[in-house]
């Protein structure tokens, strides 16, 4: 459902129930946030997640799809809910319990196109990021840390990397969202005995360095791995 008439929209709102969407990619080798910058409103020129309200005429998964693809332009991403928020002053003005959804994706498949209340929209080191407006900080938060758990629980990065990768590449994802520093030998250890990788045969092409072999997912092991779980102690 696309906002055609800002007006029209206004009228059919929930007032007391938003969405807000934390969209994670990964890119120079840094763990980045899709953030939008308000046009108007009560936090006009601030950036925060994005968000909008509910319609009436819409269930909960139209509408984070709606609001992602009218304030960013991200359209068919596989969005999953994480959280409902609910504190009494989360919002200013009024009670609003908003539902948070996520996803991970690969920044490069995407053009970020503003729009609705949006007057931009970028990708932002989660390193970087300041004091978000309402509880955009709580709930960003809160979805790291559930990515933190999730990584020791199932294999990550088949929407987070390139279709062909490095070993270090692969490290560097695992570190950026678990904000340490894992030992070489025993991390490459245990992600090569788990079966989840193929190798290409190839090896990186362009780099000043050595030049490092790349592999793939086992898209198979990765979904039986995915669904069965595991403990990844690092």
């Amino acid at each position: 459902m696309s906002v055609h008439n800002p007006q029209q929209f206004s009228d059919n709102i929930i007032e007391d129930l938003s969405i807000d969407c934390i969209i994670f990619g990964f890119q120079e080798s840094q763990l980045h946030v899709m953030l939008v910058q308000h046009a108007d409103g009560l936090i006009k020129d601030q950036w925060a997640l994005p968000g909008g309200f509910v319609t009436y005429n819409e269930n909960i998964d139209a509408a984070a799809h709606r609001v992602l693809k009218d304030l960013t332009g991200v359209r068919d991403i596989y969005l999953e809910q994480l959280k409902a928020f609910g504190d009494a002053d989360r919002y200013p003005t009024k009670r609003v319990i908003t539902i948070a959804y996520y996803a991970l994706t690969k920044p490069e498949n995407y053009e970020l196109i503003p729009g609705f209340t949006a007057s931009d929209v970028r990708w932002f080191n989660i390193e970087d990021i300041g004091k978000l407006p309402y509880d955009h900080g709580k709930i960003l938060v809160f979805a790291w840390e559930n990515l933190k758990r999730k990584v020791k629980h199932e294999p990550i990065g088949f929407n987070l990397l390139p279709q062909k990768f490095t070993l270090l590449q692969l490290q560097e994802l695992y570190e950026a969202i678990l904000e340490v520093k894992l030992d070489k030998p025993n991390f490459r250890r245990k992600i090569m005995k788990m079966d989840l990788l193929i190798r290409c045969n190839e090896k990186q092409k362009g780099v000043s360095h050595r030049a490092a072999n790349l592999y793939r997912f086992d898209k198979q092991v990765y979904d039986r791995i995915k669904k069965e779980g595991f403990i990844f102690e690092f």
